[in-house]
């Protein structure tokens, strides 16, 4: 299976047509995975934790102020208890892994509902463990092995994010500058395979910090970079454009 890091959007992306469209698109041109990790931009958490694993595991419904249907919806995958095992026996003796009751957050059930409207594929989330580029890249190659036993790999967040300094909140709302020229910024990094360039996007990234005042929802990027099979080879861009303004760009890695 391939690897791939998406916009994960809020829950009003479920009634966005065109974006919707080509999330739908991204699963019908995979291969079915046998199971399903996801790595959202809202669970913060270390030491690595995972979600319950029990079938129809209850969702988080981690966002205020929307329609009432949103807090009613519901994903109700298989048990992932196996997936969970395969997962803990990647990881090093001294770094255990932490099991929870914790259910999928809007990071992981909001772009699923499209992708496997039918949630009959076992979906495991994974707790972002730390924001450090390089060993999320390490976390990634740990996880590779996965991909051989048809395993999908999901890092989700957005390549912009900067919440606070949107002015329009039409879903066509043109790109704020700071918003294009990041994204414009990591496309041509990912192309030339330019990773010390995407880590240092602190300092390096046009558009900083308004693209990214808090750094979660760019960092799942680099768990989905670091399960390359081919690192040399350049991501494949699935979707691009803008959602409030913010890159939607999302990256499938062979």
């Amino acid at each position: 299976m391939p690897a791939l890091y998406i916009g994960h959007g809020a829950p009003m992306l479920l009634d966005d047509p065109i974006w919707s469209s080509e999330l739908a698109t991204v699963a019908k041109d995979l291969r079915r995975p046998k199971a399903i990790l996801i790595v959202s931009a809202h669970w913060e958490s270390a030491p690595i934790t995972l979600s319950n694993v029990a079938a129809n595991a209850p969702l988080v419904y981690d966002f205020y102020g929307f329609d009432q249907k949103y807090y009613e919806m519901t994903y109700n995958s298989p048990e992932a208890s196996a997936l969970a095992q395969k997962v803990a026996a990647l990881m090093p003796k001294n770094e255990p892994i932490h099991q929870s009751n914790r259910g999928l957050d809007h990071g992981a059930w909001v772009p699923l509902k499209i992708m496997y409207p039918d949630a009959d594929i076992p979906v495991l989330q994974m707790s972002m463990p730390t924001s450090n580029p390089y060993l999320l890249m390490e976390l990634g190659k740990r996880l590779q092995p996965l991909r051989d036993e048809g395993v999908l790999i999901i890092g989700s967040g957005f390549m912009t994010h900067g919440l606070p300094y949107i002015r329009d909140w039409r879903m066509d709302a043109a790109a704020p500058t700071w918003s294009s020229d990041f994204d414009q910024w990591a496309a041509e990094a990912m192309a030339t395979g330019n990773i010390d360039e995407l880590a240092n996007f602190k300092s390096n990234a046009p558009g900083m910090p308004y693209a990214h005042p808090t750094v979660e929802h760019f960092t799942p990027l680099f768990i989905t970079l670091g399960t390359a099979v081919t690192p040399d080879k350049a991501p494949e861009t699935l979707i691009e454009g803008y959602f409030l303004g913010l890159s939607k760009r999302s990256i499938l890695v062979a």
